[in-house]
């Protein structure tokens, strides 16, 4: 995404069931920066992964390598999927947003849209009707909370 037409990259780290865990905003794309970004996942989620995906970017490697070596490193065709696909709320955002106008802005403003989408967008397809339902109450009562 650009922010005052400078070119900026989006981190986005998401869980198995879809749930966004973390997004970081870098000016580079380098292994720096892919360091700087696995450190800051493994410091605030704590524990290891078994498994991480990610596009073909060579800089991932190596950070795959200095700080997670034994995880699996999956970088096939498809397996980037889902994170790419939770990056369509954000474009939609920052769409209607007229563009972020600094880092700041938009660090804070996307963490706190994954926090909230993570809230209220339930997996439909993999619960019954019920257990929605009250999942979906439980929501919106912790929304109300969280907003009053």
């Amino acid at each position: 995404m650009k922010i005052n037409g400078k070119q900026h990259y989006l981190g986005r780290a998401v869980d198995q069931d879809g749930e966004v865990v973390d997004v970081f905003l870098q000016a580079r794309r380098d292994g720096n920066a892919a360091k700087r970004f696995f450190r800051r996942l493994l410091r605030s989620h704590g524990g290891e992964p078994r498994k991480i995906v990610t596009d073909n970017l060579r800089s991932y490697g190596v950070a795959h390598r200095e700080f997670i070596p034994e995880a699996i490193h999956d970088t096939s065709q498809y397996a980037n999927n889902r994170a790419e696909q939770s990056h369509e709320p954000t474009r939609v955002r920052e769409r209607v947003m007229r563009r972020f106008k600094s880092v700041g802005q938009a660090q804070r403003f996307l963490g706190t849209d994954a926090a909230v989408y993570n809230l209220i967008n339930l997996g439909r397809h993999l619960i019954g009707a019920e257990h929605y339902s009250n999942l979906r109450i439980s929501a919106f009562s912790e929304w109300s909370r969280a907003t009053a």
